[in-house]
Order: C-alpha cells, then sequence, then structure tokens
C-alpha cells in the first residue's frame, strides 16, 4: 500500500526505457510535455542495452576481431597462441553497455524526463503504482497518456528447468562463468542463428536446432540458402523440422530428446525459441486491454491500444522486433498523441539487420513474395570476392542483390550477405524510400562511388542487372 494519497502529475508516463520507450520520451518531451519513464532495472536502456542487442553484437565483434587476427597474413602466427574465453568476451562487452547507460541516463537528464526506478502496475486507466526494487517509497504516477514499451524476455516453455546452470536462454548466456566445449542450441530464429556464429567462430562445438523446414524463412530464399551453406562450411551442425521433447541436464552436460527419435549432447544448451511480452505485472485486463497468449499488446495503426490514451510499443507488440523499428514506433506514438499525427510513411520498409557470421541485411521485398505477386521483376547481382576492398579486407565471402521492375526500373528489393551487410543496405534503402524516377536502378549507374569500397557493389549488380534485360 502506497504511502502517497496524491498521485504525482505527468503529462505522458513511459513504462519501460527500452528503445521503444527512449524514442517515446524523448518525442514526448521535445514535445513540451512533462514526462516521466519507469524502468525495473536500475540502469536505464532495457533489455536491449543490457542482455539483448548491445552486448550479443558487442560479443559478435570482439569474436570478428580474434578471426581477422588470426587470419591476417601478417599477425596470424602470433595470433595462434592467442586464447579468449567467453568470460573475458563478456567483460569486453560490459564497457559498451556501460557507456550506452551512461549517455541515455544523460538524454533524459538533458530533457528533464524524471527517471523513475521500479515495477509499475495500472490501478486504473490513468494512474500506475510504482513498487521500488529495493523496498523502498511506493509512487503513483498519474498521466493524461501512458505508453507501455515494457519489451519482452526469452520465452520459457514448462518442463525445462532453466534454473539448471548448464541450461540458459539469450538473458542468462550472458552470464556464463566458463567457455562451453560445445553448445545445443534449440531455436534458428536471429538470436540463435548469431549465437551459433558467436560460439562456432570461438572454437565451441555447435548444434543448431531448427523447428522449422528452413533458416529465417522471411529472408530471401538465395541469402537463405547462403547462410546455411557458410554455417555448415564453418563446422556448424544444423538439424531441421525438430520438436524437442524431454531436455534433461546432468552435472556434465545437457541431453536433447527430439521427437523425432534422435538425442542430441551438449556441454551446455541455448534456448533460443521465442519470446514473451512483459505484460503480466501491469494488470491490464481490468482494464480491458487483454495480452494474447505470449504477452503480446493489440494496437491500431497509430499504436494505441483499446483505450485511446494508452499505447504500445516495440517488442511488447509483437513483430518486427527489432531495436531500430521500436524506437520509431516509439517516436510515432509520441507524435501522435502530442500533435495527434503518426508519420506512417516512415515505417513502410524496415530494414533487418542479423549479425551472424557472414552479416546480413535487406529491405523491401523478396523473390518468393514478387513472384507470388506476379510482379515481372529481374535480378542484378554483385559478387564480394570480385570487389578491391573486399581483396584488400580478406572479406571475400558475400553478395549484393538488387531486385527491380523489368519495366520500370523501380528498386524493389535490397538483400545483402556479408561484410559490413548492416551498413550497406541503407543506400539501397534511401533510394528505394525516393519518389517516382529518382527510385531506380539508373541512380547506382550514373553515380560515381568511391574507390575501392565496399559501397561500389551497387554500380557492379546495377550493371548486372541491366545486362539481364539485353
Amino acid at each position: 500500500m502506497s504511502i502517497h494519497i496524491r498521485p504525482e502529475s505527468f503529462d505522458v508516463v513511459v513504462i519501460g526505457s527500452g528503445p521503444g520507450g527512449e524514442g517515446a520520451a524523448m518525442r514526448a518531451a521535445k514535445g513540451g510535455k512533462r514526462v516521466a519513464i519507469i524502468d525495473s532495472r536500475q540502469e536505464v536502456g532495457g533489455s536491449c542495452t543490457h542482455s539483448g542487442t548491445i552486448p550479443s553484437k558487442a560479443l559478435r565483434h570482439s569474436v570478428g576481431q580474434l578471426m581477422a587476427f588470426r587470419a591476417s597474413p601478417l599477425f596470424g602466427r602470433a595470433a595462434n597462441g592467442v586464447s579468449i574465453t567467453f568470460p573475458q568476451l563478456l567483460a569486453a562487452a560490459g564497457s559498451v553497455i556501460d557507456k550506452q547507460t551512461t549517455m541515455r541516463r544523460n538524454f533524459y537528464l538533458r530533457n528533464a524526463v524524471e527517471v523513475v526506478h521500479g515495477t509499475a502496475h495500472f490501478l486504473d486507466a490513468h494512474t500506475l503504482e510504482v513498487d521500488s526494487p529495493t523496498g523502498g517509497i511506493t509512487r503513483h504516477l498519474r498521466a493524461e497518456h501512458i505508453v507501455i514499451a515494457t519489451g519482452s524476455r526469452p520465452y520459457r516453455p514448462d518442463g525445462i528447468d532453466f534454473d539448471h546452470p548448464r541450461i540458459c536462454d539469450s538473458d542468462s548466456i550472458l552470464k556464463l562463468q566458463r567457455t562451453p566445449s560445445s553448445i545445443v542450441i534449440f531455436g534458428a530464429g536471429v538470436i540463435g542463428c548469431e549465437y551459433a556464429s558467436i560460439f562456432r567462430n570461438m572454437g565451441v562445438k555447435v548444434q543448431l536446432i531448427n523447428g522449422r523446414a528452413e533458416l529465417l524463412s522471411f529472408l530471401d530464399d538465395e541469402i537463405v540458402d547462403a547462410l546455411a551453406y557458410h554455417l555448415r562450411d564453418n563446422g556448424v551442425t544444423i538439424r531441421h523440422n525438430e520438436t524437442w521433447a524431454k531436455v534433461v541436464p546432468s552435472d556434465d552436460g545437457v541431453r536433447v530428446d527430439l521427437k523425432s527419435g534422435k538425442r542430441v549432447h551438449g556441454d551446455v544448451m541455448l534456448w533460443a525459441a521465442g519470446r514473451s511480452g512483459n505484460t503480466e505485472a501491469l494488470d491490464l485486463v481490468p482494464l480491458g486491454i487483454q495480452p494474447n497468449k505470449r504477452g503480446q499488446i493489440e494496437v491500431d495503426q497509430h499504436f494505441r491500444t483499446k483505450l485511446e490514451h494508452i499505447y504500445a510499443v516495440g517488442d511488447v507488440i509483437g513483430a518486427p522486433g527489432l531495436a531500430s523499428a521500436s524506437y520509431d514506433q516509439g517516436r510515432f506514438a509520441a507524435g501522435h498523441l502530442v500533435e495527434g499525427l503518426t508519420e506512417e510513411s516512415l515505417i513502410l520498409d524496415i530494414p533487418t539487420g542479423i549479425y551472424t557470421d557472414p552479416e546480413i541485411s535487406s529491405v523491401g521485398r523478396t523473390e518468393r513474395e514478387l513472384t507470388a505477386e506476379s510482379v515481372p521483376y529481374e535480378v542484378g547481382h554483385s559478387l564480394f570476392r570480385h570487389l578491391a576492398r573486399a581483396q584488400i579486407t580478406g572479406k571475400r565471402v558475400g553478395m549484393l542483390k538488387l531486385l527491380f521492375h523489368r519495366e520500370t526500373l523501380q528498386l524493389l528489393g535490397i538483400h545483402c550477405f556479408g561484410y559490413q551487410a548492416a551498413e550497406i543496405v541503407h543506400i539501397g534503402q534511401a533510394i528505394m524510400a525516393q519518389k517516382g524516377s529518382a527510385n531506380t536502378l539508373m541512380y547506382f549507374v550514373n553515380t560515381t562511388f568511391n574507390y575501392p569500397t565496399m559501397a561500389e557493389a551497387y554500380r557492379v549488380a546495377a550493371l548486372n542487372g541491366l545486362n539481364r534485360l539485353c
């Protein structure tokens, strides 16, 4: 029971300080609103900063640096004696997390956003009770508008003992105190594939168990095939169309029995199959807001829930579940509550960035989608092994793929696999966003690119595509 009789009043209260919450809080504050942001952690940044995007990408970067060192013709011999443990990689990631949290806390200070630490739940449609994580004073916050940006957590099915030290999810894997000799990764989505790359590049034996027929089926088929090939070529064992029957941990490892009758073993197991929205503590049902079975909230095109003054953004509303998209959703939701509008056109083509090794990024439609829609399209390719910059850096694996309309030459999709893919894709994204004749293959044909660069792949791919029309 709170000792406060009168709630503290704000124009906007945001629950969660991940990308979605940050985007909403910053936009509302800059729109002249008095804003508070609530987070259950002692530090701001949400799961993205503390257990998701930032630590996993920092891990991947550190492993990539070690791989490049070992592959270097100058330093490779010296690198053969260098051994890096998983805890050492985590420590390096920790320094990045500290910088990110400090930077984000300063954002709130500069914009006069009050940061409240604790677990929030609704007392009524406009009032939140916040319980202090340290047992301190409970606070009541009342607001005209509320934005739910509580994010998600790894889905944990019944029947698996996640308290056992050899069974991890994508949060607890970041507390692993030693480098495993082998790992079973159940779930071959983005998280599973990224960690398969990280651990395999550390020399860990990896078995990747996929519940579907192929990896990352939302990607273009050619990219999926390339990823599967390179994972296997690097030594990852991939098993498709599998379902777990039993997970048996012991003092010296984990056994996973599959319904197909197969049995796989690992030093540890990483569960990477799905996520659940963080809504159970909010007490939403009495308000008439019913999350689905995965804890996700339904919203309209303006990110409003069943109650129009309560918005929801980010992972808690489901797909696409990307940090970049969550931030924009937060901005759009706050823009709507401040000004009564949403810049919907800015979120039509959201790029994906997948930090496997090699890296993947794409924006726009796939060949599968264009074929189903009977769109007359053609393909332009640029293989990285033919680019001078790729030869210089030794990053020869990969390609850039442009999909364009055969008649208008309009760009329809950009798909990149390889070194700096998540950076390269934004060049194509910028051109795809242009109107009329500005969005065509000819931009890349008529533009002079720096040489040697990875960006030059656009000119090569564009000319390759034009040649296919002859």
